[in-house]
């Protein structure tokens, strides 16, 4: 993956959008999930949903604070394109029966934790701090998921989804090193003590707090689907690999500073990080729902409704 003309990617996602109609979701197939797959494969569609619609949270925060102005429109773009792929695993959740009428799943408490945290604090990241970890999120936890899926489920439906979503988060995945890398350009040294000043912000502190027992508690709803653990962790491998292909990619300190957060978390021995960690989930799985505040009102932009404009 090389790093990327922007502008001429922009140009690309301008010319490649879609909308849910082009999709025909009444076409054959839906009785191919079998009885078996469904409860999981319900639980696995909530989450992955919920994810896509973090990930649009991340992009809309982005674009308040981009650095130029085609990055501006770039991630305007992806705040969309994220809500619509939300959409699609609605409207495919409905085709295989686990939605009533305008019914929206639920989010795991942890990804209620994280939704939480956007709403309050996202606005005020840097462009380094989100820019860095979008990345991390969407090779980690969607590529290995929708890798997953695809593998396990034979509606064709779901693959001519799929093949539009994937196509999304490949440029998502191109714009998010490739920016990376510009902040890693401009790194003196100065400008990397201040970025990892942002370490000691207790917004963010928060936001680490809640990020880290996520990926555990996805990590052990992908297992229980059965995907195995060890393509998780390539998937989180990749990150490192792609992020630090260059020079300047490896001088953001963010980068760095994830990447070496990704290796302790593949490392199942490492049980410094992981009993706390895992105990967080635990812990945050016994809080009531009730007790949690109300899902935010952006929320409402969901629909499993094959009406959404190009």
């Amino acid at each position: 993956m090389a790093s990327i003309d922007l502008d001429k990617m922009l140009e690309k996602i301008k010319g490649t959008q879609w909308a849910l109609s082009d999709i025909d979701w009444d076409a054959p197939g839906a009785d191919l999930i079998t009885e078996e797959q469904w409860p999981k494969l319900k639980e696995f569609m909530a989450d992955l949903m919920w994810i896509e619609h973090v990930g649009a949270r991340a992009f809309a925060a982005l674009a308040k604070k981009a650095p130029t102005e085609t990055l501006r429109e770039i991630y305007t773009y992806f705040h969309a394109e994220e809500q619509r792929h939300a959409n699609a695993e609605m409207a495919l959740m409905r085709r295989w029966g686990m939605l009533d009428g305008d019914e929206l799943p639920e989010p795991n408490v942890n990804l209620r934790i994280i939704i939480e945290w956007l709403d309050r604090f996202a606005d005020e990241m840097p462009v380094y701090v989100l820019g860095t970890v979008v990345p991390m999120l969407e090779i980690a936890l969607d590529g290995a998921l929708c890798t997953f899926l695809l593998d396990t489920v034979k509606d064709p439906v779901c693959h001519q989804a799929f093949e539009k979503i994937n196509d999304d988060e490949s440029r998502h995945l191109g714009v998010g090193f490739t920016v990376m890398e510009m902040q890693g350009r401009s790194a003196s040294y100065i400008k990397m003590v201040q970025m990892m000043a942002r370490v000691m912000d207790p917004r963010l502190i928060l936001g680490i707090a809640s990020y880290m027992p996520l990926l555990n508690k996805m990590r052990d709803n992908v297992i229980a689907m059965g995907l195995p653990e060890e393509k998780l962790y390539k998937a989180m491998q990749k990150f490192e690999r792609i992020g630090g292909r260059t020079e300047e990619g490896r001088r953001n300190p963010w980068f760095q500073l994830i990447k070496h957060h990704g290796r302790i978390m593949v490392n199942r021995r490492n049980k410094v990080y992981h009993v706390p960690v895992d105990a967080l989930v635990k812990i945050t799985g016994l809080v009531p729902r009730n007790a949690l505040p109300a899902v935010p009102s952006w929320v409402k932009e969901l629909t499993y409704e094959p009406t959404a404009t190009r």
